[in-house]
């Protein structure tokens, strides 16, 4: 059982998790134009915290993760009208290839950073796109390694700066970055430490 298979039954208990997801839901809302008609998709999507709480905007919502015990607790919160509008899929993307139609909107939060390949993943969000297609990424600014403890696997965050100059690189363009929210660790020590989150969206030019 993966690390998050095991926090999956306690994720929506944690107030962080419903704040920060209350916080990038509004923002994604403001600056990008959703429609009823959009088919979009949230990568790592969990237990489907974001897609919930914009599921009103949406035609049709996959949840995509590669945790079978979140994506569990995604159909198990699912009302009976809410099952002809989300699909589940599982998939590990950093090692499959989605093979499906292509979507409008891409949306995910605090995933990036857990992987490795940066500009092959965000590759894949480019051809999984329909011309047109929002991606929308919440995730760390630069940190000193300590929101996961020194973790070897984990991004550090990123800068904006670089993080352009990739998606512009994969073919996305009309990028716009913007504060969404701030996190706070309590360190060894007792020291409260903040770590603020970004919503970068960009829109994929052409097909």
């Amino acid at each position: 059982m993966s690390e998050f298979d095991q926090k999956a039954r306690d994720w929506d208990k944690n107030r962080m998790h419903l704040e920060r997801t209350e916080a990038v839901a509004k923002l994604l809302q403001e600056i990008i134009p959703l429609r009823p008609d959009m088919r979009a998709m949230e990568f790592g999507a969990g237990t489907g915290l974001l897609s919930f709480s914009l599921k009103e905007h949406f035609k049709e919502i996959t949840l995509m993760d590669s945790s079978r015990e979140m994506l569990n607790m995604a159909g198990q919160k699912m009302e009976p009208s809410d099952r002809s509008k989300f699909k589940t899929l599982f998939l590990n993307l950093e090692k499959e290839e989605y093979t499906g139609e292509p979507f409008d909107i891409i949306y995910t939060q605090m995933v990036l950073h857990h992987i490795l390949d940066t500009r092959a993943i965000l590759n894949k969000f480019y051809n999984m796109l329909a011309a047109g297609g929002v991606l929308a990424i919440a995730d760390l600014y630069t940190e000193d390694g300590s929101f996961h403890d020194g973790a070897p696997d984990v991004h550090h965050g990123f800068d904006p700066g670089t993080l352009k100059e990739i998606f512009l690189q994969q073919g996305f363009g009309d990028w716009e970055i913007l504060p969404c929210y701030v996190m706070k660790k309590e360190l060894p020590g007792g020291t409260l430490k903040e770590y603020p989150v970004f919503l970068l969206t960009a829109v994929k030019i052409s097909d």
